[in-house]
């Protein structure tokens, strides 16, 4: 009997233990290893770059969206770890060479990171010079290679949670694995603002670089070790691989061609995705300028402004548990993702309002109100998503989902450093030229709510099926 593999009397044949509670927030640890990460780079590093060495804001959202920007790499990751195993594995090699290669990139895009600022700031302000440059591209190149770590792992980790569960306990695995990932951005924060703790607003990058490089150390260590001890003698024991991979057009060999008809042949489709793009680039817009808003404006130090992630999580947290067990049940997913629009359009304002003020605790306040109404919106958007998606093509539209919300990070980051920078040069103080982006949050939120209008949500569900029966039978017959 092969290991993992119980005897079922019911059937009177072979089958895979069902995965525990247990296992689940075991699983959980891998996620939350990944928001860790996330809070070192657009948490610590956009701060850094961004002030302390005074890179300017377009280069570093630029730069801090490429591991967004390569996420096309994870239908290509899905595909090689279905059909060829490593070291005997299909799901958890590929989870630990990529948690290896993201830990091992984050560390050294901080070393290119100092010699960018030896290189553009010996003249005490940034200038280019073909030192900067080729440090500058250097630094791009490590944060895609440290992007394709991520899509590697996360892509393979993804596969062997449905691997690993049945249909019927599915929504609880990701359920259990999801609300790890907010409590990695709260443990995230802490650690960080922890081992940043004695330095100052006033703090030089001579004295930031020890602390930095020491916190690129030790939380990147500790991930790797997270994503070890998350998935260790998981697939041998629960994966259901080898029976599903029996299958005849088997859903995860659609290609990206054949997803991309799928989704764009019906109008209604285009329709609900132009609004998830949307949506998502305005939710996301202030993740680069976050960290330098309070340090600029508010003179909040970097330990503490680390914190703010904090803040954020809480009311991520909270809203993912009332949301999904009270407000959709009552209003109903199409009603509250509108609500939840109008919710964080109007706590982005205050998010910008909140710099007029200058008070640290305001600040705070307001992101925990937007950590609320993110969680709010995020919740009923993903719910309609799920609701509206066709059985027979489910993981096309989850995989197409996970791509498209990559991208469009990736594009709000940039959009939220460039709109910084032009504020900066065309109006006359911080406060402005931050509340520009906050501003133009709210507008991208009003506007979702203008594609959410336009869904017919019977004709999308009917059309879309008739799609995907003629996609599939013309692609994969």
């Amino acid at each position: 009997m092969a290991s993992g593999e119980v005897f079922d009397p019911k059937t009177k044949s072979l089958s895979v233990p069902r995965v525990n509670l247990l296992t689940m927030f075991r699983l959980g640890l891998f996620q939350m290893g990944l928001s860790m990460m996330s809070i070192l780079t657009l948490g610590v590093l956009n701060r850094v770059m961004i002030q302390e060495i005074a890179i300017p804001a377009t280069l570093v959202s630029v730069v801090l969206a490429l591991p967004l920007f390569v996420a096309p790499s994870r239908v290509w990751f899905g595909q090689i770890s279905d059909a060829k195993p490593l070291w005997g594995y299909h799901r958890t090699a590929y989870v630990w060479v990529g948690a290896a290669i993201f830990a091992i990139a984050a560390f050294l895009a901080v070393q290119v990171m100092w010699q960018m600022n030896v290189a553009g700031n010996s003249a005490g302000t940034w200038v280019w010079t073909t030192q900067t440059i080729g440090w500058t591209a250097l630094l791009a190149l490590v944060f895609a290679i440290y992007g394709l770590g991520i899509c590697a792992s996360g892509t393979a980790f993804a596969a062997l949670l449905v691997d690993i569960s049945e249909e019927d306990n599915r929504s609880k695995v990701v359920g259990v694995v999801w609300s790890m990932l907010m409590v990695g951005i709260i443990v995230g924060a802490i650690i960080s603002a922890s081992l940043l703790r004695q330095l100052t607003p006033e703090a030089t990058v001579e004295t930031l670089q020890p602390a930095i490089n020491r916190l690129f150390t030790i939380v990147p260590a500790i991930v790797f070790g997270l994503a070890i001890a998350a998935t260790f003698g998981v697939e041998k024991k629960y994966s259901q691989y080898l029976t599903r991979s029996t299958l005849v057009n088997r859903e995860d060999s659609i290609t990206l061609g054949s997803a991309w008809k799928i989704l764009t042949a019906s109008p209604q489709t285009g329709i609900f995705f132009t609004f998830l793009l949307v949506m998502t680039i305005s939710l996301f817009m202030q993740d680069p300028i976050l960290e330098p808003y309070a340090g600029q404006v508010f003179k909040m130090p970097l330990a503490e402004s680390t914190k703010l992630n904090i803040f954020y999580g809480m009311g991520l947290l909270i809203a993912y548990g009332v949301t999904g067990f009270y407000i959709v049940p009552r209003l109903g997913k199409r009603r509250t993702a509108r609500l939840g629009c109008m919710l964080v359009a109007f706590c982005a304002i205050l998010l910008g309002i909140s710099g007029f003020t200058a008070n640290a605790a305001v600040l705070k306040l307001g992101l925990f109100f937007f950590g609320l109404a993110a969680g709010f919106l995020t919740t009923a958007a993903i719910s309609l998503m799920l609701d509206l998606t066709a059985a027979e093509a489910a993981g096309t539209f989850i995989g197409a989902w996970g791509l498209a919300q990559s991208l469009s990070r990736g594009v709000a980051v940039v959009i939220g450093g460039t709109v910084l920078d032009i504020g900066r040069k065309l109006l006359p103080s911080l406060e402005l030229a931050y509340g520009l982006v906050f501003a133009l949050e709210a507008v991208g939120m009003v506007l979702s709510i203008w594609f959410l209008n336009r869904v017919n949500i019977t004709e999308f569900q009917t059309s879309t099926k008739q799609a995907i029966a003629s996609v599939l039978e013309s692609d994969l017959d």
